[in-house]
């Protein structure tokens, strides 16, 4: 097999595309398209984000909610990632987002995402946002019988090496379960 190198570069794949919604200190609704997200324990996320309103926010409300992208709302979620929402207090509204406030922190749901981790910032350092999950919920439409179903889901990824979306949600094997085959021989 040959490889091509490419340097250092911020790839992995699936890339979530995740969705930060907060609300400022008059509760006007706020989200940013963030792609460097990860769930580091049971109860935590990290988030890479630069200086944004959405971390204005997050020092007045210690608080957040994490929305995936999903494929019927890519326009919407790419326009909170491409403008600011210094600039366009309004973004949110524009984007024909609606929001729900969490009842377990002071964050919006995005009415139009279905799936959101709902957090309270543990910290927030050199650009590294660390929220606890206090609670995932999610719209009925996702469920298949009480459990989510990536495949209503719909979630998307993102490629740095393209700048593009793409889908994800086809099942490929059992986690758990599959790699026991191996240890049986």
């Amino acid at each position: 097999m040959s490889r091509k190198n490419f340097g250092a570069k911020p790839l992995m794949y699936p890339q979530p595309v995740l969705i930060i919604g907060t609300y400022d200190e008059n509760g006007v609704p706020n989200a940013m398209n963030a792609a460097w997200g990860i769930t580091t324990d049971f109860k935590e996320i990290s988030i890479s984000l630069s200086d944004h309103k959405t971390t204005d926010n997050l020092k007045v409300k210690n608080a957040f909610s994490v929305s995936m992208a999903t494929e019927d709302q890519v326009v919407a979620c790419d326009f909170v990632g491409v403008v600011s929402g210094r600039k366009n207090p309004d973004k949110f509204k524009q984007a024909n987002f609606h929001a729900t406030k969490s009842e377990f922190v002071d964050a919006p749901l995005i009415d139009e995402l279905p799936l959101a981790l709902e957090c309270k910032v543990k910290s927030f350092e050199d650009g590294i946002l660390i929220g606890e999950i206090i609670n995932v919920s999610a719209d009925e439409s996702v469920l298949t019988d009480g459990q989510l179903d990536i495949r209503k889901l719909k979630p998307i990824s993102f490629n740095p090496f393209d700048n593009k979306y793409y889908g994800v949600g086809e099942e490929v094997g059992h986690a758990f379960k599959d790699g026991l085959t191996l240890r049986e021989r």
